[in-house]
């Protein structure tokens, strides 16, 4: 097994973090979307401020448009499958032609659900589902664990920022951060892309709060976030 360079660690880490991004946050806009038709009109006003986002949109549509297919806004579905996909050229010789072709389907498919007379939930699904199958791609067609294990710290990394900002149950939290201990413990010790034991110290430190998380959200997000800061 060679040693990957600082760079294509960054890279293997953020096409890690940019697709789990892309899955998360369709969940939560799909379940959203549901409360917003059934229960509040205005609910995203509060999704908004899980990532202290000013509220300049006029109804939940435009806030449902932005979000999934503004390529502009750096919160959308659109802008993380494009760095993703950027991400995956770099490292197309890494994680194979096949997980590369699975982001490309994938951009395929969102751009498809713009003109789809489908509700949100049936037009998005296949999107879904390509995701997985990147995933499955990652899982089967790369052989090196230094690879791998990388890919993997940046899915749990963005996971686990994203259940911290929209306050998903502890208990779910938890898990996910027990994950990423594990991949990190997997990442080979001669790698020159390497984490920060006292950011992860932080971390360690905040997920003993338990229930009581909400009020160290910033911190543990801030944690994270320079977690493989060079």
């Amino acid at each position: 097994m060679g040693t990957i360079s600082l760079e294509h660690g960054d890279h293997l880490f953020w096409l890690g973090r940019y697709t789990e991004r892309v899955h998360t946050t369709l969940r939560a806009l799909e379940k959203l979307y549901d409360n917003m038709i059934d229960v509040n009109s205005e609910k995203y006003v509060e999704y908004l401020a899980c990532f202290s986002l000013p509220n300049t949109y006029s109804s939940k549509e435009e806030f449902m448009t932005s979000f999934i297919y503004d390529p502009t806004n750096p919160n959308s579905v659109a802008y993380s499958l494009e760095k993703a996909y950027d991400n995956g050229i770099v490292l197309r010789e890494e994680i194979s032609t096949e997980a590369l072709s699975f982001l490309q389907m994938a951009i395929d498919i969102l751009e498809k659900s713009k003109k789809s007379k489908q509700g949100l939930r049936l037009a998005l699904l296949p999107l879904e589902d390509i995701l997985f199958g990147f995933w499955g791609c990652i899982a089967d067609y790369i052989y090196d664990d230094e690879i791998k294990t990388i890919i993997y710290c940046g899915k749990s990394v963005e996971r686990l920022d994203l259940y911290l900002r929209l306050r998903f149950p502890f208990e779910k939290i938890y898990m996910e951060f027990e994950r990423l201990c594990k991949h990190l413990r997997g990442v080979p010790k001669n790698t020159p892309y390497r984490y920060n034991t006292k950011q992860l110290s932080t971390l360690v430190e905040l997920m003993g709060m338990g229930d009581d998380y909400v009020s160290d959200v910033p911190q543990a997000v801030a944690a994270l976030d320079a977690l493989f800061a060079s």
